[in-house]
Formats: C-alpha cells, structure tokens, sequence
C-alpha cells in the first residue's frame, strides 16, 4: 500500500450505497474501548454498518499512528484486535452475546499507518453456545489484507448483567 491511501488524521467515515449504520453492541459501549477509541484517538477507529444485500457486518478500520508494528505499518496485533472485535460483533449482530473464545487470523499483506481498511465479517454457523463467524479485511484498493474466523461463546445471563453493571457505574 502506498504512502497516498493513508492519513495520520482519522478520514471521515464513508459508507458504500447500500450500508446502513448500526451497533453491534450497544449495552456495551464505552469510549475507553481498546478497539473503539472513537473519532479523536490515534490508535483504532472503527464504524459499523449492515449491508442490504446479505445483512453481513461491514464497515471500516482506520489503523493510526498508536497501532505500530514494523516501521510505518500497523502491529500484527492491532490487526487481530480489529479481527477479534469485528468477527465478535457479527455474532452480536446477529442477536447472539458472545465473548470470543478462540481467533485465527491469517495475515495477507502489511497495512500502512493511516489506512483506512473495509472489514466484513458474518455468523458462519450456531451450534448450541458457539457462534462460528469469519471476515476479511481489505485495503482500499480491495486486497485481502487478513482473514480470520473465531468461535465465540454466547455469554451466561449473569455474566452479561455484570458486564452491563460495570458499564453503568462506569458512566456515572
């Protein structure tokens, strides 16, 4: 990826025609979020949307200058995150309050700081509390830069209530 298809500064966040905003998780919500740093932060920014024309979870993730690995390229581990957030919130997009229990991530290419990559991820299958979900990670030009899939676990009533808990003590 060249130089020219990154900003150190977050770019204002696009939609494709057809993307419609949402939430995945918004019981959840925090700025102080690792993966959701929000629209000031230097790090991580990610913007959700739902697609129309088969309701996977799409979107975009801006890689800032925080996410450093090797030099002028985003840390392997800034990538996983994205994956671990993004393959997660497909599965609560999809009505299911997991955790991800396990991750892979196969890296295709190394990502520049400043890129404003496209993710999109969707719910594979359900299997009692597994949720099996999978996604990509594409550069601007439409390279896979990674893919991954996870199995996450749908979340016990109480350990979900305490994760709202600590939300709402947080926020006052």
């Amino acid at each position: 990826m060249s130089s020219s298809q990154g900003s150190l500064t977050p770019p204002p966040v696009t939609p494709e025609p057809g993307w419609h905003a949402f939430m995945p998780f918004p019981e959840l919500a925090s700025r102080e979020s690792f993966v959701q740093g929000g629209e000031s932060t230097h790090r991580l920014r990610l913007a959700y949307f739902k697609r129309d024309s088969d309701d996977h979870l799409v979107g975009r993730a801006w890689f800032g200058p925080e996410t450093q690995g090797p030099p002028g390229h985003a840390h392997g581990g800034a990538m996983s995150a994205v994956m671990d957030e993004t393959l997660g919130a497909a599965a609560w997009a999809a009505g299911h309050k997991v955790v991800v229990a396990r991750l892979t991530v196969d890296f295709r290419l190394m990502v520049e700081l400043g890129t404003d990559a496209t993710f999109e991820t969707w719910v594979e299958r359900v299997d009692g509390r597994k949720v099996l979900t999978r996604g990509r990670l594409l550069s601007p030009s439409g390279d896979l830069v990674a893919e991954g899939h996870a199995v996450c676990v749908v979340l016990r009533d109480e350990h979900f209530e305490k994760f709202v808990a600590a939300r709402a003590r947080k926020a006052e």
